[in-house]
């Protein structure tokens, strides 16, 4: 792993500067605080987009961090949700989600006279179905976490190292990957979701995904997952968990037992790569 940092450290410093495209998360935190110690604070502007898929908690932590960090922080709003190839929620809908996002990132570029945008990819995420990077290469995004072969174990232990809170944060995902992909992503439902999601962590769970689906009859069914560890803690307050999440427009309110797990909206798909 010495090597790995060594190499990122290398990356780093042959940008000179540098925008990162910052959601708060363990991957963005990390590399924004590696871009602030190889290039000093003055190098480095982090950018957080805000849009309905993003949720107002993950905005709050955001910015706690970033002025934690010192580092000069805007934000911007964008407008996947308004593009009707991303509502329409095709599986490369990460697609034009990351155009939307990298477009203005590299615009925002271009006016400060800075040659580089980075993002948090690390190298297991090289190994799932990322419809996204065609976007990053098509801009000429840069992801210094994957090509110094950081995974993400590397990443967590390195954050406790440098003292960063979000070592052990929760994997986090935009609000649209709840959606069964052909499923239209409207802003109401995106919020549907999101109260969903912050009840279950009021009961005490950490890691929670409502999967949204729209049934043949118009019905909503809402698929839960949590941490195996995770599970009793939605079963022993199951009455409670299913009144509250139909009182959110929910007909049916399903819990997986197999619990969380990355890419559950894939499976079933074999025609991807």
């Amino acid at each position: 792993m010495k090597k790995r940092l060594e190499k990122l450290r290398g990356i780093i410093i042959s940008f000179r500067k540098a925008i990162v495209a910052y959601s708060g998360g363990v991957d963005s935190s990390f590399l924004l605080k590696c871009c602030l110690d190889y290039l000093g604070k003055d190098n480095v502007l982090a950018v957080t987009a805000v849009s309905p898929t993003y949720t107002r908690k993950e905005l709050t932590k955001a910015k706690e961090i970033a002025k934690g960090l010192r580092v000069s922080h805007a934000i911007i709003k964008t407008e996947e949700v308004d593009n009707p190839n991303f509502r329409s929620n095709p599986r490369n809908r990460c697609y034009y989600c990351k155009t939307e996002l990298f477009s203005r990132l590299k615009s925002i570029a271009q006016k400060k006279g800075i040659d580089f945008v980075l993002d948090g990819t690390n190298a297991d995420d090289l190994k799932d179905y990322r419809p996204g990077r065609q976007a990053k290469e098509e801009l000429g995004v840069r992801s210094p976490l994957a090509e110094s072969g950081l995974h993400k174990a590397d990443i967590r232990q390195l954050s406790r190292k440098f003292g960063l809170e979000t070592w052990d944060a929760p994997q986090a995902a935009c609000l649209a990957s709840r959606f069964a992909y052909g499923q239209e992503i409207a802003p109401e439902d995106l919020g549907r979701i999101e109260r969903a999601e912050d009840y279950l962590r009021s009961l005490g769970i950490k890691m929670a995904r409502v999967r949204h689906y729209v049934l043949t009859d118009k019905t909503r069914l809402a698929r839960i997952e949590v941490d195996r560890e995770e599970i009793q803690i939605v079963t022993s307050y199951k009455l409670q968990v299913a009144s509250q999440i139909k009182k959110l427009g929910y007909n049916y309110v399903t819990l997986d037992l197999e619990g969380y797990r990355t890419g559950s909206m894939n499976e079933g798909i074999t025609d991807i790569v």
